[in-house]
């Protein structure tokens, strides 16, 4: 029986399964390899704070995630089939994972995210989104 997310290490694992996902992904792993170059250790712990912050309502997380993803669209605009990518690898490694409200919280905070997210880049002058 799957458990539900209730710690840190409970997220740090589903981020670094989540990421090694990601990373072959055809329509967004290139994102992460070649046009920012992510620097993996620096960045899990990161992610690791939003998420602890949205799910567990840890405030850890001191950053502005919308300003990092303005900075990631002006390189490479990006599109519905982004966001459908990430979306659809964090569902599948969270109902692989985990089971629960929290493990469905966190699937619905992703979904309004990348839905706040399109629709906030959407509205940025000479944008290709959809």
């Amino acid at each position: 029986m799957k458990t539900d997310i209730t710690s840190r290490a409970d997220i740090e694992k589903f981020i670094s399964i989540f990421y090694e996902r990601v990373k072959p992904d055809p329509n967004i792993g290139f994102i992460f390899t070649d046009v920012v170059h992510m620097d993996w250790p620096h960045h899990i712990p990161i992610i690791v704070d939003f998420w602890e912050t949205v799910l567990l309502d840890n405030p850890v997380y001191k950053r502005n995630a919308m300003e990092v993803h303005y900075d990631l669209h002006k390189k490479i605009p990006l599109k519905k089939i982004h966001f459908d990518s990430w979306m659809r690898i964090f569902v599948e490694t969270i109902d692989e994972l985990y089971e629960g409200p929290i493990a469905t919280l966190a699937k619905k905070r992703a979904k309004s995210i990348a839905d706040l997210m399109q629709f906030k880049m959407n509205g940025m002058k000479n944008t290709n989104i959809l």
